[in-house]
């Protein structure tokens, strides 16, 4: 597999059909969710109405619905005339109290629920990379995780942390466990902004990181999904700790 479509892979399954049952929210949710995420940059423009509404298999006047709900959320701009057209708007760092507010809303028992489905895809998705991906390929991922290690502010690393976990999807081959890591994290992503300030458990992450990459690339299938599946759960339980104090 070629690097340049290795990293594209992600990128395919924001903008690969949505779907049909309720296709304005579907088409929010997908935008939004890859904006928070950072797999579409800041100030990137969009592809053309008529082009992104072809390539998410909906209608023309269903995107510009989407596209008026996602410039009321602040996450895209629009400009008219020439150069114009649609560009993402990273939102601002959710304020820490909101944050807490948002996790209040979850019991413990559902965090863990949560947890459960979230190691099941990450553990699935690397045992996958391991038997399909290249060593060539997994560069993206290498990238993502050095840049962890360098992210100053909760809000980046928490970007980066789920960025690494739909790029590890993507290296699985997988659209459908792609799409399902993107969604995921529009749940639990923004929360890991209340654990992940802490310098040491940011340092602890980024090593979990780079030894389910190398885990990946020796093609050691069960020890990848091992250490992915514990990493995602000891960040859960960090939540679980932090909700208790709430």
């Amino acid at each position: 597999m070629r690097q340049q479509e290795m990293d594209g892979r992600a990128r395919r399954a924001v903008f690969s059909p949505v779907d049909n049952r309720a296709r304005v929210d579907a088409v929010v949710r997908r935008i939004g969710d890859a904006i928070e995420l950072g797999l579409l940059a800041d100030g990137e423009q969009l592809p053309g109405e008529t082009e992104l509404a072809a390539q998410l298999g909906v209608s023309t006047v269903t995107l510009r619905e989407a596209l008026m709900a996602l410039r009321q959320q602040g996450l895209v701009t629009t400009r008219r005339g020439r150069g114009g057209g649609s560009f993402v708007s990273l939102p601002e760092v959710p304020a820490d109290d909101r944050l807490k507010a948002r996790l209040r809303g979850w019991s413990t028992e559902e965090l863990r629920d949560l947890g459960d489905h979230w190691a099941a895809l990450s553990g699935a998705a690397a045992r996958l990379a391991a038997q399909r991906t290249e060593p060539e390929d997994l560069h993206q991922l290498r990238r993502t995780a050095e840049e962890l290690t360098r992210a100053v502010d909760a809000a980046a690393r928490s970007r980066l942390y789920g960025r690494f976990h739909v790029e590890l999807a993507a290296a699985a081959q997988s659209a459908r466990l792609t799409r399902e890591q993107v969604a995921l994290q529009s749940e639990i992503g923004a929360l890991l902004c209340l654990v992940l300030g802490d310098d040491a458990y940011r340092e602890e992450v980024a090593d979990c990181h780079r030894s389910v990459i190398s885990a990946v690339q020796d093609g050691a299938h069960e020890t990848a999904g091992t250490l992915a599946e514990r990493c995602v759960r000891a960040s859960t339980a960090r939540l679980v700790a932090v909700r208790l104090t709430l």
